[in-house]
This record gives structure tokens, sequence and C-alpha cells, in this order.
């Protein structure tokens, strides 16, 4: 009769190879090789570890922590986390899997104590929970007990982070709420030699904001916004994206999550979507509130108006064309047509529009889903951007079989759009048929009104700028000298300003016979066409802005 081989590191380490191998449980190796029984195998590898055994009857009595490992989670890393008698107890089946245990170290965010069990028992309770929620899916609507599971929303003000055990967790904690406080768009999180180094993006310009010293804290603060969007901690070569909800300030706030490789190490970038900073509380998204002139909204608004054609946005990333197309859509939803979007991804949601999100990974593309778009009878159709020759090809035939069409493309002006098009294989004739208008709109930063001075630029900026002093005599030059309410910026809040393309007969024929880009520019000018560096000229002349930032935003 074989003798049972003594459990030992090296034993364990060969089980482990060769259970990575072959596709097997480590338990499951350690047992054959050893020739005891699994029962057996897992009280010896347990002692090897200095842990403690755990068994199915065990985990039962315990109280899962779903709000930090949801299910889904859980049954994809095959793991467990419990609360018991105010101690944390997470639950494995491999103890050399440490990638797996530094995750939930970090998902814990506090004491935790590690326990080994056997694969079957992890899988028997995963599947007995997994039951359980198919069971609570089922009951009607209606019912008070009927919840949905959603994501865990991370709670956040100055009390919770104050009290945050982890200093990790109040770093990231403190950092995303003090953005949220100055009104920043994005969280620039960015690795170094020496550690982190993290930024706001405030009206759409970087400000550094404070450092994190040591590479092992950076790594961990990395691993933080991992576990809170969902991502693999171990995963350090190539980009992730996701994203997590949290609640400060009296409301849900989304945050999109983008991770990506450099030479120190990773750089987070956190993307703030909150329509409040757009919307106040009570009201509805609209044009106006955007701060556009006058006449830019009434050009908008005709063009939106149209029942058939295509209605073009463009402007740089982060410029707003996603919420001016938001807000046009929320004018024009009276209930009589049917509205649909596909974006990528959905960034606010709009009420009675069905909006479909992009989904790369399971085939779902722009042209895709713009192609079952056309067979669910819409009315008005939205694409978040135009991308490739596909989608394009599908937006101008959608545009001319009687859909309205709104979308955007990445283009520096109105007439940068046409050579876009044409470069993708669009055929210029039926680009202008379907082409009702182009509209490309800038952010500008606004005059701080706390510490806004008059000023008087030198002739030299003027020259630099293809102004004179004789030009200017009216204008009422101001300019922030920073104070504690714009950061030392002298700015506070943004502007848009717009460029208009209305197309008419005479357009639509230059265009689609390829003129020279001076004949059609002369053209829009006469048909009304007021340009981007006109459109910041006249913030200037008011003193809402600077000349500084006009040449920060429009081309000459």
């Amino acid at each position: 009769m074989k003798q049972p081989v003594q459990v030992t590191p090296a034993l364990v380490r060969e089980a482990h190879r060769l259970a990575k191998n072959l596709g097997h449980a480590l338990l499951t190796e350690l047992a054959e090789l050893t020739t005891l029984s699994q029962q057996a195998a897992l009280l010896e590898l347990a002692s090897l570890f200095s842990m403690t055994a755990t068994e199915i009857s065990q985990m039962r009595q315990w109280q899962p922590a779903v709000d930090r490992l949801p299910l889904t989670t859980a049954l994809q890393k095959r793991c467990l986390l419990f609360r018991q008698e105010g101690v944390q107890i997470a639950v494995i089946a491999d103890p050399l899997d440490l990638p797996l245990q530094l995750w939930l170290e970090t998902l814990a965010a506090g004491p935790l104590e590690f326990r080994l069990a056997s694969p079957g028992d992890i899988d028997a309770f995963l599947s007995s929970q997994e039951s359980g929620a198919r069971a609570l899916d089922s009951i009607d609507a209606n019912s008070p007990r009927a919840e949905t599971q959603e994501r865990f929303v991370e709670q956040l003000s100055l009390r919770t982070i104050s009290e945050d055990s982890s200093p990790i967790v109040r770093i990231v904690n403190s950092t995303i709420y003090d953005a949220l406080k100055s009104g920043a768009s994005d969280i620039h999180i960015e690795s170094g030699k020496s550690g982190i180094v993290v930024r706001y993006r405030i009206d759409g310009v970087l400000s550094g904001v404070s450092n994190v010293d040591g590479s092992e804290a950076a790594e961990q603060v990395l691993s933080r916004i991992k576990v809170m969007a969902e991502l693999d901690i171990a995963e350090r070569r190539v980009p992730q994206d996701g994203r997590f909800k949290i609640s400060a300030l009296g409301r849900d706030i989304d945050i999109r999550v983008s991770i990506m490789p450099s030479i120190h190490g990773e750089d987070a970038v956190l993307r703030i979507l909150d329509k409040h900073t757009i919307v106040p509380a009570g009201s509805t998204l609209s044009l106006d509130l955007l701060g556009f002139d006058s006449a830019s909204l009434l050009a908008v608004r005709l063009l939106a108006a149209q029942p058939y054609g295509m209605l073009l946005v463009t402007g740089p990333t982060g410029s707003g064309k996603t919420t001016t197309l938001y807000a046009a859509i929320s004018e024009m939803n009276l209930g009589r047509d049917k509205i649909v979007t596909i974006e990528d991804p959905v960034e606010y949601e709009l009420p009675g529009v069905l909006q479909i999100p992009v989904n790369e990974k399971k085939g779902l593309s722009f042209a895709r889903g713009l192609r079952s778009i056309l067979r669910h009878d819409p009315d008005k159709i939205m694409v978040g951007e135009i991308r490739d020759p596909e989608t394009a090809e599908i937006a101008v035939q959608s545009a001319l079989t009687g859909h309205l069409v709104l979308t955007t493309v990445h283009a520096n002006n109105v007439f940068d759009v046409f050579n876009r098009f044409t470069h993708m294989g669009i055929d210029p004739y039926a680009l202008t048929s379907a082409l009702n208008g182009v509209w490309a709109q800038r952010l500008l930063r606004t005059v701080c009104p706390r510490c806004a001075t008059p000023y008087q630029p030198t002739d030299i900026e003027l020259a630099g700028l293809g102004l004179s002093a004789d030009s200017v005599q009216e204008f009422n030059f101001r300019k922030g000298q920073g104070c504690g309410d714009c950061r030392g910026t002298g700015y506070r809040g943004r502007r848009a300003i717009a460029e208009i393309l209305t197309l008419n007969d005479r357009l639509r024929e230059l265009i689609a016979n390829k003129a020279s880009l001076l004949s059609i520019k002369a053209e829009a000018k006469a048909a009304g066409t007021r340009f981007l560096r006109e459109a910041a000229l006249d913030l200037v002349r008011t003193g809402e802005t600077t000349l500084e930032e006009m040449a920060r935003v429009t081309l000459h």
C-alpha cells in the first residue's frame, strides 16, 4: 500500500504548477500527489500556510458582504467575502494566488482574515447564492421585496472620509471629493519615478493638486481605483476601462475610469459625469442652459427642428458636443416621435429615449447598432460619433431616407468636416443632399468675477492676434488677478461659442463640386456664418474672457 507523501512547500508548488498546466484545482492535484483525501489535503494545506480550513456549513452561518463583493464578481473570481462579529473573512481555494489576496485586501479596506476552503464548497455556496438571486428576480416588480441588485455605491463626505481606517482609501476618496467640490471634469493620476502626481482638469485646463510619494503607495492607489471600477488589479500591461458610482453632495455621480500602462507603472484618468454641473437641481436639460448666444440658439433649434436630414456637431474632446445633442433631443422629445441613440458610453439618461450603449467586445459597434436601429421604426436618431466609413455611409443613407440624424465627428471647424467624409469614401453629392448643417463649438474660460480688473493689452499682443489698437477702442478688456474662488487662475466657469454652417443650394453645389476652401468660406460668410474666432472676440469685447484665452482655443 502506497504511503502518503508529506505535504511540503516544494510539493505544494509542484501541485500548483501541475494544476495551472492541466486546468485543475490545486487541491485536486495535491490530493493526487499525496494520496490523501481532499478533506485531509485541505487540512494539511491550511496548516502549512497558517490558515483555518472552512467548510460550507460554517459559511452558511456567516453574513456575505455583497456590498463589497457582488455575486457576479465572486462567481468570476471564485472567492467569498463575509462579515462575522466585526471581522471580515475572505474564503479562497488557492493560498498561492497572491494577486487575488491583494485584490481582496484592497476591496475589504480594513482588517481581513483569510480562510481556506475546497473549490467544491466555494462553488456550492456561490451556486446557492445565485439560485437565491434568481428567485428574487422572479418576484413581481411591485413587491416591496423585489429590489434589483445594483453596483455598490461609495458614500463620500467629510465624515466618511475621516472615518476610513485605510490611508489609501482616504487618499482616493478625499481626492474624488475635493475634485467634486472644485468642479473638476477629470482627475488625472500620473505615475512617476518617486510616486504619483494628482491633477484636476478644471474649466478645460489641467492644474497640479497634490503628490503621493512612494512607488508602493502609488501602486495601492491604482489598485484601489481598479477595485472600485471592478477591473483586474493583477493586469498592468494593457489598458483597462471601467466605471463606478459614488454618492456625494446629496446625489449619485457616475465616474468613468481609464487605466493606461506607462514607463513608471500605470496612469489613471477618472472622468466625472455629474449632470448637475450642467442641469441645476429641479431643472431639465435645455439649450438655454449651455451658454450660447441667442443667434446660435436660434440656428441650432432650426436645424434640430427639420423633419429629416443630418445635423453634424464637431469639436475637440471635452468641448460639450454630446451635451449639446442631449439638450437638443430633450427639447424635441415631445412624445410624438421615436428617438433612439447609440453611444459609447451612455453618459446621461434621457427619459423617454431609447439609449443603446456600444459594446465592441460583444460585437455591437456603431455601424451594427445603427443598422439595427433602422429596423426599430425610429423618427430621430443620435449617433454618438462617426468613426469609420461604414457608420458614415449608414448615417448618410438614414438621413436620405426620411430620418433626422444627429451625430458628432472630430474636426477642427465646420469646413474640415467635408474632408473627413471624403477620406471616408462618402460621395460628396450624397453628403450634401443629406446634410442640413454643421455646428462647431468650443468652450472658453470666463474671467473670475471676484478678482477681475481692467487691463490694456500691448500693441505687440494685439498685433500677434491680427488686431490693431484702433479696432479694439470700444473693448472692455478684463483679466482675473487670481483668488480663492478661482484657485489663483483668474478664470471661473466657461462659456460656449459656436460656428454654424447652414447649407443652402449654392453651398451644396460648391461642396459637391469640390470647390476651393476660399470659395466655400466666402459663400458661407455671405450666408451669415460667424467663425469661431469672431464669436470668441465678441466675448473679449464684453470682458467675459481674455485675448489669451481666445488665442488658446481658436485659430486665427
